[in-house]
């Protein structure tokens, strides 16, 4: 419990050193969109890239993990988005709420504890499942936020549109060079592979301070935001891992070490992807950054208790 505490600790240091700043008036009032266009435009792309332009396709030869990574997401993005669209809600607001309800912080939370519960071997496929939720996932709700924001009557006019913004949306082009790169086995030059980790670095600290940053700006109580952040919480946290497990377990008969690498990837906090998309667009980020804040304090208990679970049950 105490390592799993240690990791999560930076996650709420950066958030509140955002939120300490903003509210001493040392970031201006415009510093949360400032900083979420530095991440949405460069080290978010950057960390894209070399993910994908590094990743080998031999790595990825985990067929049911990938399946079940990719199913337990999809399924939870679906289902809200059915529901918030059921509610009312416009499709990119929509969107928005089912990517919040789906999206692991695989990269500054899963890796490091996935080390440090499994070993070294589970690097490979938790590297995996931060490449399919920062590019697939991210991908496909970015595309359904674009077609959402788009009121044209004529629907080629429509298509016309989302293409041509899709086609400048460095979030979406940066995995697929870096995927196009992997593919024609292309070294990247040193000094390159520098620049993208420094720039890719940068990501999470800059969207998480700039997560602080949001929540310190003073907005009125708002009971139904804080009700549907504790729904996607739900889903995010109990029925994301549940469904993990079973498709790990009872579907895919993936060996115990995968299946408990699955469970506890899918049961991590919801990360700052997206967050940076309802920022971006300014759709549901109230209801966003909430969700992140409360899964990540939720699961200094879950997480605890998921990892004793999974190693007395072995």
């Amino acid at each position: 419990m105490i390592s799993t505490i240690k990791i999560l600790l930076p996650v709420f240091a950066l958030i509140a050193a955002g939120f300490v700043c903003r509210r001493r008036g040392i970031l201006g009032p415009t510093a949360a969109s400032e900083l979420n266009r530095f991440v949405v435009y460069l080290a978010f792309p950057g960390l894209l890239f070399a993910a994908m332009a590094n990743a080998s396709w031999g790595q990825l030869d985990l067929p049911g993990f990938v399946a079940t990574v990719g199913l337990s997401c999809a399924v939870v993005f679906i289902v809200v988005l059915v529901w918030r669209l059921a509610s009312g809600r416009e499709l990119a607001d929509a969107s928005v709420n089912a990517i919040a309800a789906s999206y692991p912080n695989a990269g500054y939370i899963g890796i490091p504890l996935c080390l440090i519960v499994f070993g070294p071997s589970s690097l490979t496929p938790a590297t995996i499942v931060n490449v399919l939720v920062g590019s697939v996932l991210f991908g496909a709700s970015s595309v359904l936020v674009e077609v959402g924001t788009r009121k044209e009557a004529h629907r080629l006019t429509m298509l016309l549109t989302v293409l041509r913004s899709l086609g400048r949306n460095p979030m979406l082009i940066a995995p697929l060079a870096g995927a196009i790169i992997s593919g024609l086995h292309v070294t990247l030059p040193a000094s390159v592979d520098t620049f993208l980790k420094l720039l890719g670095g940068a990501a999470s600290p800059a969207a998480l301070v700039g997560l602080g940053i949001f929540l310190a700006e003073k907005q009125a109580p708002e009971a139904q935001v804080t009700r549907d952040s504790l729904i996607l919480i739900g889903a995010k946290l109990l029925i994301q891992p549940v469904l993990a497990w079973w498709l790990a377990a009872r579907v895919f008969f993936l060996p115990n070490s995968l299946v408990g690498v699955a469970v506890i990837l899918a049961a991590l906090p919801t990360g700052t992807g997206p967050y940076m998309l309802a920022e971006f667009y300014k759709r549901q980020a109230s209801v966003t950054s909430r969700t992140i804040m409360l899964s990540t304090i939720m699961s200094v208990i879950s997480l605890p208790l998921l990892i004793t679970y999974i190693h007395t049950g072995r």
